[in-house]
């Protein structure tokens, strides 16, 4: 049998329904028919969105949108160690703690690499379309187990600490998704388009310097506004790098996508629309200031941008 990207979807979804399932069971949450509401409706996408209408799809974003935006996702109850038992496991444990986190990036380095090796009678063991993926699927599965082992803990014990910190995570943690899928919605819609017309109408971008300026500084700019690179991808790369850097200038699309998309990562570190990134951290954390971290990457994010410009500008045309 070979293992494809299905099978990472169905997994992401079971661990998703059991996570409703825990949040609907849990009789001290403050909005648990709400929260569990939402991810039910998350864990139907991956288990048996290929098989629904787009429409019915999209009606179920919606009411995840409407769900979160009124405040319907909340924080459960969960029973928490004291800090003498946190510092004992953590003691007995030591740096064996890192393992499993090691082992996940390890395994899916393996797995991408030796991928075209993996065969039983010709037939590859892992989908060739989506080795890295599946790889990483097979990484944390197995991570999974040598962290039960390692703790001497059930893997229930596993999900339990996993809805812990999808709680924790909150609507922010379906954010990547949403957003990718409005980079696809912006590009369909011609945003791209109109990008390109302002662009060509009132900067000269006849100036290959700054037609490879605008393609990285707008990268940057509307994973600001949308708070995710890939978002922004289809929308710069349709309205100014595709006919401008590759048709006009005649570029190498492969390094353009590639700066591209860092350029599009230095906007990520800037703004709070990426969640997951910037705004969990600090709140897991308890930093006062919510914008900590941004306040933090941003001289950074200003420096790589520039770096980038100058890295377009020579690789791209070489």
């Amino acid at each position: 049998m070979v293992l494809s990207i299905a099978h990472l979807y169905y997994l992401v979804g079971a661990i998703l329904a059991l996570t409703a399932a825990m949040t609907l069971a849990d009789r001290r949450h403050p909005r648990r028919y709400s929260s569990a509401l939402f991810w039910g409706l998350y864990a139907v996408v991956f288990l048996v969105g290929d098989q629904l209408p787009p429409v019915w799809v999209g009606v179920g974003a919606i009411a995840m949108a409407l769900i979160a935006g009124f405040g319907g996702v909340g924080v459960g109850h969960h029973a928490a160690r004291s800090v003498a038992e946190y510092a004992a496991s953590a003691k007995r444990l030591g740096n064996k703690l890192f393992v499993p986190a090691l082992a996940i990036p390890l395994l899916t380095m393996i797995g991408t690499l030796s991928a075209s090796h993996l065969k039983i009678a010709s037939v590859p063991l892992l989908d060739p379309k989506n080795t890295t993926l599946v790889s990483l699927g097979i990484g944390c599965v197995v991570a999974l187990a040598l962290a039960c082992w390692l703790t001497r803990e059930t893997p229930a014990q596993g999900i339990r600490e996993s809805r812990r910190l999808t709680d924790a995570l909150g609507w922010a943690l379906v954010l990547p998704q949403m957003l990718g899928m409005l980079g696809l919605v912006f590009s369909d819609a011609g945003v791209g388009k109109a990008v390109a017309y302002i662009t060509t109408s009132y900067i000269n971008m006849d100036v290959r310097f700054f037609a490879v300026a605008v393609y990285v500084v707008g990268m940057a700019l509307f994973t600001v506004i949308m708070g995710n690179g890939f978002a922004a991808f289809p929308v710069m790369t349709g309205g100014v790098g595709v006919p401008v850097l590759v048709g006009v200038f005649h570029g190498d699309p492969a390094v353009m996508a590639a700066v591209g998309m860092l350029s599009g990562y230095c906007g990520t570190l800037m703004t709070p629309m990426a969640a997951n990134f910037n705004i969990v951290p600090a709140a897991l954390l308890e930093l006062p200031d919510k914008n900590a971290v941004i306040r933090v990457q941003v001289p950074t994010a200003l420096v790589l941008l520039t770096v980038n410009v100058f890295l377009l500008n020579f690789l791209m045309f070489r």
